[in-house]
């Protein structure tokens, strides 16, 4: 899964390079060392006739048919693999399809299970491109509304796929990470051809990434600090 992440670019420096992009971009993003669910990420987003927008979206995606928001709890990723069928993004991943942009993510390494009581904690790697680069990541999103306050929120979630040997030894999972050729076909909101879409939806190739164990503070995360994405010594 991919339940944290990182972003410390600005807006300005994620829309430079990216064509055909509209809409408010000047808006203040501060550095971000330990986004969580619940929160708003950036997000690029193509409205119904294609044109490019820059988004903040509520990371946990809330169907439009919820009843409450906290649906959205459950929701912070779609599984790739079956997310074209699943009642909850089926909509979403043929018309709602968006870009979520990411310095890195964090996954947990899980001690094996034993017979013993005493377990040790689960211990945190951060995960960035081995070239320097930021990363992006495949999303969905949603608008829902309050029928009881009117109140409307506009939400996402993160695809996953099976791990790359890059992340394998730590997790099991990992976030779809598209590659510049593949953008524009994902964010087109024409296309609904699963069939291609799906070949965007794969694990990323081998050297992608790398990774270096982080200190357990980035378990809270209202701790979110540069100290979050410095290797433990």
């Amino acid at each position: 899964m991919c339940g944290r992440m990182v972003l410390t670019r600005s807006a300005a420096e994620i829309v430079e390079g990216l064509k055909g992009l509209e809409g408010e971009t000047g808006f203040e993003w501060p550095p971000r060392y330990n986004l969580a669910p619940s929160q708003d990420v950036l997000a690029i987003r193509s409205d119904p006739a294609g044109v490019r927008q820059l988004a903040r979206l509520r990371w946990g995606l809330i169907p439009s048919w919820a009843r409450e928001a906290s649906v959205g709890h459950r929701m912070i990723n779609a599984r790739a693999e079956t997310v074209a069928e699943k009642p909850s993004f089926r909509t979403a991943f043929h018309k709602r399809r968006c870009l979520i942009p990411a310095d890195g993510f964090y996954e947990w390494l899980r001690p094996a299970a034993s017979g013993s009581r005493s377990r040790a904690p689960a211990r945190p790697f951060f995960f960035r491109g081995k070239n320097g680069g930021g990363l992006m990541m495949a999303g969905l999103w949603e608008s829902w509304t309050d029928q009881g306050t009117g109140e409307s929120i506009d939400s996402c979630t993160v695809l996953t796929t099976t791990a790359n040997a890059d992340v394998a030894p730590i997790h099991h999972r990992m976030p779809v990470l598209l590659e510049r050729e593949g953008w524009s076909l994902w964010l087109d909101p024409l296309l609904a051809d699963r069939s291609r879409l799906a070949p965007l939806l794969r694990p990323a190739v081998k050297d992608t990434l790398e990774s270096f164990e982080v200190g357990v503070h980035v378990n809270n995360p209202r701790h979110d600090a540069p100290d979050c994405i410095e290797p433990l010594v």
